[in-house]
C-alpha cells in the first residue's frame, strides 16, 4: 500500500455464503468517533457491512504491522486479507476482557509467525534438495526460485504422498493429527511416510539425488 487503497477486501462469510466484496473507499464513519465494541456486536449479530467499518479502522495499521514482520509487500497484502477473513470467521470468540484491537493484533501476530515458519521449513527442504544436485547443475540451481524447486520436489509424488509430506514436514502435524485429517490410521500413515522417505531418497532428479535428511528429522 503506497498511501492509497489499491484493492478491496474480500471477506469470507460464514455458513458457505457467497464471498462479499467490501469497498474501503465507500462512505464511512469517522474513525475517531467509532465505538468499536458496538460495531463488533453488530457484526456478531449478522451485520456484514458493519465489518467494513472495522476493516477501514484497522487495515492500514495491520498492513504496516504485517509488512514489518514479513518484509514483503505482496506477502503483507495476502496476510492482511487472510487475517481479516479469519477475524470475521472467529469474531464470536472475541470477548471484551481484552480490547478488540489487542485481539486483532494477536491474530495478526500468530498468522505472520505461521507464515514465516512455513517459509523457513520449505526453504530448508528446498535447500537440501538443491544441495544434492550434481555440480553440472549448480549454476542452474542457484537461479531456481523456491516455488520452482518445490514444484520439482513434489512433481513425482501422487496426491496422497503430497498431502502426507505437506502435513508432516511443513505443517508439522503428528501422525495422529494427520490421521484425523486424512481419515487414516496413524500406524498406516507412518508406514506410508517411511515409504515416501525412501522414494524421495532414491528419486533421481536432473541426474542428482534427493537425500532424506530434513525429512528424516520429521518422525
Amino acid at each position: 500500500m503506497d498511501g492509497s487503497y489499491r484493492y478491496s477486501y474480500v471477506t469470507g462469510i460464514q455458513g458457505g455464503d457467497q464471498l462479499e466484496q467490501l469497498n474501503p473507499g465507500a462512505k464511512e464513519e469517522d474513525n475517531d468517533t467509532i465505538d468499536i465494541e458496538s460495531v463488533v456486536n453488530r457484526v456478531k449479530s449478522g451485520d456484514k457491512q458493519a465489518y467494513a467499518i472495522l476493516i477501514r479502522k484497522f487495515e492500514k495499521k495491520i498492513y504496516t504491522y504485517c509488512y514489518c514482520i514479513l518484509k514483503s509487500r505482496e506477502e503483507a497484502e495476502d496476510a492482511l486479507q487472510e487475517i481479516f477473513i479469519k477475524v470475521y470467521q472467529d469474531i464470536d470468540r472475541y470477548e471484551e476482557r481484552v480490547t478488540f484491537s489487542a485481539w486483532l493484533y494477536k491474530i495478526a501476530y500468530h498468522h505472520c509467525l505461521d507464515q514465516i515458519r512455513k517459509q523457513s521449513r520449505w526453504q530448508r527442504l528446498v535447500s537440501l534438495y538443491q544441495e544434492q544436485q550434481t555440480p553440472f547443475y549448480d549454476n542452474y540451481n542457484k537461479q531456481v526460485g523456491i516455488e520452482q524447486a518445490v514444484h520439482e520436489l513434489l512433481m513425482p509424488l501422487n496426491r496422497e504422498e503430497k498431502n502426507i509430506l505437506l502435513l508432516k514436514v511443513v505443517e508439522q502435524y503428528s501422525f495422529e493429527e494427520i490421521g484425523q485429517i486424512m481419515d487414516c490410521k496413524p500406524a498406516t500413515l507412518r508406514k506410508k511416510y517411511e515409504r515416501l522417505r525412501k522414494k524421495l531418497h532414491q528419486q533421481k532428479m536432473y541426474k542428482g539425488g534427493m537425500a532424506s535428511g530434513e525429512i528424516a528429522k520429521s518422525n
